[in-house]
């Protein structure tokens, strides 16, 4: 077997070990049994929302399971097929295994970097708000383009995405807009998109075609499971209703069913404009519980604590990523250094090397160009 055939083979076995690891082989089985027996149980729909997460991490657990038994499978044929191919000198055989071994690693190398996402609320779906920073119209308009592409993204990931709340624009696209995107590992993935996002281009808005910068700021923030109690004091908060704003014509709400809780002792505002108030109540509630359980994550952490902290307004010097799309074509995130010139696909969803490389970064505390200069 050639050095460079190997050397994927060791990467591959490497991945599956890590994911044995984050799995907890030793329990996993046993784990999936239990599972098994509480879904056989009549009682169990008894309480929908617990049945709905035991549902949620028994799927989880049997994905994690064949993932790893496919890769493994997938890793012994290929070596039996080149070494049979090497005994009979069949170079097409060995090619084919070896080109079948490059794409597995791939596979491994994706699979092991989800396994990473094992935080607290990782496997949590998740809260994601969009708001217009600096920029007036143009930042209105790029509000609109990032929650196009944020739910892109997610409909191909296969998860739900819930519309919350959203304000229009005074003249063309939203001020702000809140999402709730449900799915195994949402927040997991969606937690490294917080942070200003600007965007250069020539501004379809300007008659003189001039290039422009605009801001949008981003916060992503956990749905809290209803086993992790979060207490609110009714004194602490100030709930407004208020007409919603929207598109105009017969969806418009002509009462003041939308709702506006304010947390006063960290300054939280969430908001929720559905038709009903007790819903909109409801769910800003919830939103509220959510926030105050992300601020609590953060105090764990010095490094998003202050990010928390220093959010501030959508403008200069806090931007996490750049989406220049004149003069050239190029998004760069400014963290972790990836970049891309194919900018329709990031803004059509395609995200995943921005998150995988934050999420990377964040477990070795390295930058991929500062891993790369270390080798």
């Amino acid at each position: 077997m050639r050095a460079e055939t190997q050397n994927l083979v060791s990467e591959i076995e490497k991945s599956l070990d890590l994911l044995r690891q984050r799995l907890g082989w030793e329990t996993a089985k046993h784990r999936l049994e239990e599972f098994n027996a509480r879904v056989e149980d009549p009682a169990l729909w008894d309480d929908p929302a617990n049945a709905q997460k035991l549902m949620r991490d028994r799927q989880a657990l049997v994905d994690a399971l064949d993932t790893h038994d496919s890769i493994k499978q997938e890793l012994e044929d290929n070596i039996g097929l080149i070494e049979l191919g090497e005994m009979e000198g069949d170079v097409e055989v060995v090619t084919e295994a070896e080109a079948a071994l490059r794409a597995l690693a791939k596979v491994a190398a994706a699979r092991e970097l989800e396994a990473l996402l094992d935080g607290e609320a990782d496997a949590n779906d998740t809260f994601l708000e969009i708001n217009a920073g600096a920029g007036g119209t143009e930042s209105c308009d790029w509000a609109s383009m990032l929650a196009r592409m944020y739910v892109r993204w997610a409909e191909k990931r296969g998860y739900t995405v819930e519309l919350q709340s959203e304000s229009a624009g005074d003249e063309a696209g939203i001020k702000s807009a809140a999402y709730k995107i449900s799915g195994h590992n949402a927040y997991g993935w969606l937690k490294s998109e917080s942070g200003v996002h600007r965007l250069v281009r020539i501004s379809p808005f300007d008659s003189a075609a001039k290039r422009h910068t605009s801001f949008c700021s981003v916060w992503v923030y956990p749905v809290v499971d209803d086993n992790i109690e979060i207490e609110v004091n009714p004194a602490d908060i100030r709930i407004d209703t208020y007409r919603s704003s929207g598109a105009g014509g017969q969806h418009v709400n002509t009462t003041d069913s939308a709702v506006r809780i304010t947390h006063m002792p960290t300054g939280i505002v969430v908001t929720s404009s559905q038709k009903s108030q007790h819903q909109n109540r409801d769910i800003a509630m919830k939103a509220l519980k959510s926030r105050l359980y992300q601020l609590e994550l953060d105090r764990r952490n010095a490094a998003i604590t202050e990010a928390h902290d220093a959010k501030g307004d959508a403008g200069w010097g806090n931007q996490i990523r750049s989406y220049v799309l004149q003069p050239y074509q190029m998004v760069k995130d400014l963290r972790t250094g990836v970049e891309t010139s194919d900018t329709k696909g990031v803004l059509d969803g395609d995200l995943d090397q921005f998150m995988a490389a934050t999420l990377a970064m964040n477990v070795s505390g390295k930058s991929r160009a500062e891993a790369q200069s270390a080798d």
